[in-house]
Formats: structure tokens, C-alpha cells, sequence
């Protein structure tokens, strides 16, 4: 079986406090941090011993993971599994990149956020250099906030050329066409996170090849659709497997609406949908190249 996971434990804290963030924002207590670890280990352990399935795994923390150890081990374990495919993180890329060099390069990913306020420019883009450096697929985003406008143009002119910059659309945010062409000049695949897309009724492959586990093993299609298809650890999850139409009216969230069979993106993105990597580069025209790097 081909099978993709999306796992959110109970890991909650960040380093950062972003005020557009609509993920949650605590202090985990030390008793909640040993219950994210250990219901991560206990997830690592499954999938490494899944050996006659093929597995890739998205890490998507409500908090941020990689400042943790135990998510950097559990990145390092999968990727040198032989049945797992692809294994990636979203992350603000706040933590050391030393620890990559234990990985399988063609095997881990990381999708890294860039939050201007939040960590300064010149730290952050040195990470995405050391990641380029160490052979790491990763790709690079920003909200589209009015104000991050330039924070983009200048990130976007200094990422190594082959590094896709992705742009989110704001939650909530309504953008003109005039907008929604100055952000997508940077990202031509703007246009997707624009605006939420219909999904009610329509294929998606969530709910048969790709499923969201939480920290207790419990499996849905999604993140965003909560009845339960069955539980991880005691293989019921896997009779619910089967071709299912969205439940929902709309899906506005890129890990959603990546698996809507409606919409091109397993195309745009083949080889790379969990690190959100296109196939091929999209052009970006009219915007500096770093010195001695040329475009692909």
C-alpha cells in the first residue's frame, strides 16, 4: 500500500509568537512535552517497522517541532527507512541544521516559513544557504501580509535560485486583483492560495491515500474533517480506506487542497507534495539572482 500520513501530536509550544498565526499559542508543560515525545516515538516505531507498505510522512506541529529533539530523531530514523519515501516538516527554521547531516539527503524535506519580526533576515536566509549547502529539498514561504511585501522581494532575491518561494494567502484576507498580481509576480502559483477552493462533493484523496493520525493514533481523512476512520495502532483504519467526496463546502489550506483530484497540483508538484516543491521551478521574472547562481 501506498500510503501518505499527516501527524499532528499534542505538541502545542512555539518559539515564535506570531500574531497572524492561527495555530495555537501555549507554554507546554513538561508533562505535556513527554506525552508529544512519547506519542511520537510510539508513531516513529509503527511506521518504521510498516515494511511492506510505502509511506511518506508530514510532520505539521501546531507548534514548532525541530527546536525538539525527539523530532529531529524521529526525521533522521524515517528517512533511512527503506519503505518510506519521503519524509518532511513544516518548520520556522529556528533550529541547527547540524543534525541533517545524519539524515538520508534524497529522503528528508523541510517546508520552511520565513516570519519577518519574528527571527532576523540574514540568520534566517543563512539556514536556507546551510540547507542548500548539505543537499536538503526544501521549499520557502511567507504570508502575504501587505507588509511582508518586501521582506518577500528581498528573501526571494536572495534564496539559492533552484528554492521555490511560496506565498500564502493571509486567513482572512481578501486580496484585489492588483494585490493578487504583485504577490503571484513573486510566486506564480499564488493564484491557488488566493481564495478557498469548492470541495463539496468532489474527489479527494484524502480518506484513502493520504490520512491524518493524531497523537493517540486516531485516523481521518484530514485535518479538517473530524470523524474518525479507525485507529493507527490497531489497524482498523485500514477497511475505511476507500475513494470519498470532500464532506466539506471549501478547503483554504494548502495541505488540504493539494489532495483535491480537481485541482493539477499532484502534477505541479510530483515528487515534492509534501515539501511543497514543484516539479518544475516556476519563472519568476524581473527579480535579482544571487551572484553566481543561475536560474534552471
Amino acid at each position: 500500500m501506498d500510503l501518505t500520513l499527516l501527524y499532528r501530536g499534542p505538541l502545542a509550544s512555539c518559539d515564535y509568537d506570531c500574531p497572524y498565526c492561527p495555530f495555537a499559542k501555549r507554554r507546554d508543560t513538561r508533562a505535556q512535552l513527554r506525552a508529544d515525545r512519547a506519542a511520537l516515538e510510539r508513531f516513529t516505531r509503527w511506521a518504521t517497522a510498516q515494511t511492506g507498505d510505502r509511506l511518506s510522512v508530514l510532520f505539521t506541529p501546531w507548534g514548532e517541532g525541530l527546536v525538539r529533539s525527539w523530532y529531529r530523531r524521529a526525521l533522521v530514523e524515517l528517512s533511512h527507512a527503506p519503505h518510506v519515501g519521503r519524509v518532511a516538516i513544516q518548520t520556522n527554521l529556528s533550529c541547527r541544521t547540524d543534525w541533517l547531516a545524519e539524515t538520508r539527503a534524497d529522503t528528508v524535506a523541510l517546508w520552511c516559513t520565513y516570519h519577518p519580526g519574528q527571527t532576523a533576515y540574514e540568520r534566517f536566509l543563512a539556514k536556507t544557504r546551510e540547507l542548500a549547502d548539505r543537499g536538503i529539498r526544501f521549499s520557502v514561504g511567507v504570508v502575504g501580509l501587505p507588509d511582508h511585501l518586501e521582506h518577500a522581494r528581498r528573501l526571494r532575491a536572495g534564496l539559492p535560485s533552484h528554492v521555490y518561494l511560496w506565498v500564502n494567502a493571509a486567513e482572512g484576507h481578501t486580496y484585489t486583483d492588483e494585490e493578487a498580481a504583485t504577490w503571484t509576480a513573486l510566486d506564480p502559483l499564488f493564484p491557488y492560495s488566493r481564495r478557498p477552493h469548492r470541495s463539496a462533493g468532489l474527489p479527494c484523496r484524502t480518506g484513502e491515500s493520504v490520512i491524518s493520525v493524531d497523537g493517540d493514533g486516531t485516523v481521518r481523512r484530514c485535518h479538517f474533517v473530524r470523524a474518525e476512520l479507525g485507529n493507527l495502532y490497531d489497524g482498523s483504519y485500514r477497511s475505511a480506506l476507500v475513494p470519498r467526496p470532500c464532506p466539506l463546502a471549501r478547503c483554504d489550506c494548502h495541505i488540504g487542497y493539494v489532495h483535491l483530484e480537481t485541482l493539477p497540483l499532484y502534477d505541479v508538484f510530483a515528487g515534492g507534495v509534501l515539501e511543497r516543491v514543484p516539479a518544475d521551478l516556476p519563472v519568476v521574472a524581473g527579480l535579482p539572482r544571487p551572484e553566481g547562481v543561475t536560474a534552471r
